[in-house]
């Protein structure tokens, strides 16, 4: 059996115009405050060093809007995901994500399953987690964590 390895980053996120949002349904994008944040690729290694898992593309869209009357807030992660040569040994253990203000860890996302189905492809994983407002208001970054895992090699 062989391991990926965990590998964190943070993200900052910066305010930003609410341009390439149509797909995610924002309520009144005009009057909502976005603040976004990427990172072009992340690589997970295998214990012998060699790259196992990659990650690219990977886009974390905090908002803040007014829905029905009732202000909420939601932080999107979007990435894509390419198994390499190896294949999960039972469920991907996927990804833990946590909003900083600074060096203060405001709030810890639970964690999400990938979907990766099958190795050498690239897959769209997307999701959504309700977070509070005062989090908004004071979230700077977001820790990205990709979990260790056990595979097996093809």
């Amino acid at each position: 059996m062989i391991a990926l390895s965990e590998k964190k980053l943070l993200i900052p996120l910066k305010s930003a115009k609410a341009t390439g949002l149509n797909d995610l349904g924002v309520p009144q994008p005009e009057t909502a405050v976005i603040r976004k944040g990427t990172l072009h690729e992340l690589t997970q290694r295998l214990e012998s060093g060699a790259v196992g898992r990659r990650f690219q593309n990977l886009r974390v869209i905090a908002i803040k809007a007014t829905e029905g009357g009732i202000e909420s807030a939601k932080v999107f992660i979007q990435f894509e995901v390419f198994g390499d040569d190896n294949v999960p040994e039972t469920e991907s253990s996927g990804f833990e994500a946590a909003l900083y203000g600074g060096s203060e860890c405001l709030f810890a996302l639970r964690p999400g399953a990938m979907f990766m189905p099958y190795a050498r492809s690239w897959y769209e994983n997307r999701f959504v987690f309700d977070i509070p407002i005062d989090v908004f208001e004071r979230a700077d970054g977001l820790e990205f964590t990709a979990r260790a895992d056990s595979v097996r090699a093809l």
